[in-house]
């Protein structure tokens, strides 16, 4: 399959498409993953690393996912939480290896430098984004204005100009399809 025929498919069956492609080895779907994905692990590697860095960590965790991609399974979770995993070994890495050059030596792990904490957080902040992009246009709107913008569910439907019991259901729908969404990408 072409890049093309991916990404003339909804987005979540390009997802899906790419998953398999690559799983499979597909000549393709390593651009088609790097365009949908190339993004967020690029962001991702830019809150702990300086631009430079972020860029040539970028390109590495797509070759390594690339190398290693009989290891993907899309039965057992996401590509895109797989490769936010290997980008986070890899920050974690670059940064051990900095401090070595540097020749810094501290007794704390250089991962503690960072804070293992700050990057877990990161990584489930672009999950959490990746999920919200994953909901239809309506639906994720109605998510924000809620939890971003602290609307009420009648303000909501008020702006929106949408009956009261939708903005709910979709609400409701919306978290649902998040935490199915985020508890694939955390097995």
């Amino acid at each position: 399959m072409t890049y093309t025929a991916y990404v003339a498919v909804s987005r979540s069956e390009s997802i899906n498409n790419v998953e398999k492609a690559f799983a499979q080895g597909e000549e393709q779907a390593l651009k088609a993953a790097y365009m949908l994905h190339g993004k967020l692990v690029y962001t991702y590697c830019r809150r702990a690393l300086d631009e430079p860095r972020s860029m040539d960590v970028t390109q590495e965790v797509f070759i390594s996912a690339w190398r290693n991609r009989h290891r993907f399974d899309p039965a057992r979770g996401t590509l895109v939480a797989w490769l936010v995993s290997i980008t986070k070994n890899r920050i974690i890495d670059n940064l051990r290896a900095e401090r070595r050059h540097t020749e810094r030596r501290d007794a704390r792990d250089p991962a503690e430098l960072v804070g293992r904490d700050p990057i877990e957080a990161i990584a489930e902040k672009l999950l959490v984004a990746d999920a919200l992009r994953s909901l239809p246009d309506r639906a994720r709107r109605v998510v924000m204005l809620h939890y971003f913008d602290d609307l009420t569910h009648r303000q909501i439907a008020e702006r929106m100009s949408m009956p009261l019991g939708t903005v709910k259901s979709d609400i409701r729908r919306s978290l649902m399809q998040l935490r199915s969404k985020l508890e694939s990408a955390h097995e």
